[in-house]
């Protein structure tokens, strides 16, 4: 048994249980809940990484397809937008689909040559102006239909939990799909390429208001707890209100977010199970020797490329996961909210703090990193009123540090980053 470990995870609950104390439950169950999704995320991202050496910079992508999964999976179809332009819309999308496999077909077949690029060309042209010709008025029907509350097609009516293993599913498939093109590329060129993919998929989640409404967002999403509002009618809600002695709308509050809490808990336990299962069994031991050692992997007959693929797949499956976990979490789907660059560069300290190449360190760094992140203002503020204390209360500096105090969260997690890296570069828990 390693108690170093275990010591580790019991400071961090000491921390969440500190912050209940002193701020408030309902707020370290939040904090929970965001540090098991967080959690979630950089198992991914560490599945990619610590198993095969995958540089992904287009986490959020892979996230924002899965929140996108709950949208078309659990949200109620809309009626009117379907008969405006749903059928439309389909057939636009199959000829776009036609197009670019007739114009693959092409590529494969004919010899190479001029007729072979002319071919292609006139195939891209011609089916980009028949797919406008048909989606585009179908897309203004579907948008203008009760704009205010739809504008959208909606989605299939299903059970919301529904919706997580099919965002793992759509996140893996865009992953195949990714792979299957950029995983020949060097390490740094993938990087860009996963970039770029990651705000194409954010820029078509915004402005195809179609299929998410983009910028208006989908808001009142099925959730997978009762609402506070909802936990306030049941008698023994209200009976453990009372012999707790806590208000009625903070007690619903707490309950729902530990709701929360035990789902995403669930997951993350069948997560780390079946990781490590995989990370020890031969498999593993084979993923671990094609990253440290490609040329030497190829020499013994593996497939690199397509073992890339697979792990590729797998982690970006986990992420997408995540996203859909998130999204039900918040109850909305905020297509602006994923920043790629900012929420990535976190993804990558949690992993890199917890320990790349070992699970458990990515769980620990998921709920560190996330912990620091969140707490990082108030401290901040309480630090900054501590220093200008001696200064009066109408200062300009003083007013200013203070105002400015939520930006002190990046300057701790770039101090925590050189900090690891310059006395455990391998991590609070390393890899074996």
């Amino acid at each position: 048994m390693n108690y170093r470990n275990i010591s580790l995870f019991g400071i961090v609950f000491i921390l969440l249980v500190g912050v209940g104390f002193v701020q408030s439950w309902s707020v370290a169950f939040a904090l929970v809940n965001l540090c098991l999704l967080s959690s979630v995320m950089a198992l991914g991202v560490n599945i990619q990484w610590g198993y095969a050496g995958l540089f992904n910079v287009g986490i959020m992508g892979f996230t924002a397809i899965g929140g996108l999964a709950v949208v078309l999976v659990s949200v109620d179809p809309v009626p009117a937008a379907w008969s405006a332009g749903g059928l439309g819309a389909l057939l636009g999308l199959a000829l776009g689909a036609a197009t670019i496999l007739i114009a693959i077909a092409i590529w494969k077949r004919l010899p190479k040559g001029r007729a072979r690029v002319l071919s292609m060309i006139a195939t891209l042209v011609i089916g980009y102006a028949l797919t406008r010709a048909v989606f585009a008025p179908a897309r203004d029907a579907i948008s203008s239909t009760n704009p205010a509350t739809e504008g959208f097609l909606g989605g299939a009516g299903l059970p919301v939990l529904l919706a997580w293993p099919v965002g793992a599913l759509f996140a893996g498939g865009l992953a195949w799909v990714i792979g299957k093109i950029s995983l020949g590329l060097r390490s740094d060129y993938l990087a860009i390429a996963t970039l770029g993919i990651s705000e194409i998929v954010i820029a078509v989640m915004k402005f195809e208001g179609w299929l998410s409404r983009g910028v208006n967002n989908v808001a009142g999403l099925p959730r997978a707890v009762p609402r506070p509002v909802d936990l306030q009618a049941y008698p023994w809600v209200q009976s453990l209100s009372d012999s707790a002695g806590i208000d009625i709308v903070e007690m619903a509050s707490i309950i729902e977010k530990l709701g929360y809490a035990i789902l995403f808990s669930v997951v993350l336990v069948i997560l780390i199970v079946l990781s490590e299962l995989a990370l020890k069994s031969p498999w593993g031991r084979m993923m671990r020797a094609i990253r440290d050692n490609e040329v030497a992997a190829r020499a013994m007959g593996k497939d690199v490329k397509a073992r890339h693929l697979m792990i590729f797949v797998l982690g970006s499956g986990v992420c997408g996961l995540a996203g859909a976990m998130m999204v039900t979490l918040d109850g909305q789907l905020t297509p602006g909210s994923y920043e790629p660059l900012r929420f990535t560069f976190l993804m990558w300290v949690m992993v890199i703090v917890g320990g790349s190449g070992n699970n458990w360190g990515s769980v620990l760094g998921g709920f560190v990193i996330w912990f620091l992140w969140v707490q990082a203002e108030p401290l901040g503020r309480g630090a900054m009123e501590l220093l200008t204390a001696g200064m009066a209360e109408d200062n300009a500096l003083r007013l200013h540090l203070i105002d400015q105090s939520a930006h002190t969260r990046l300057i701790m997690m770039g101090a925590a980053l050189l900090f690891m890296l310059r006395f455990a570069p391998r991590g609070l828990i390393p890899e074996r």
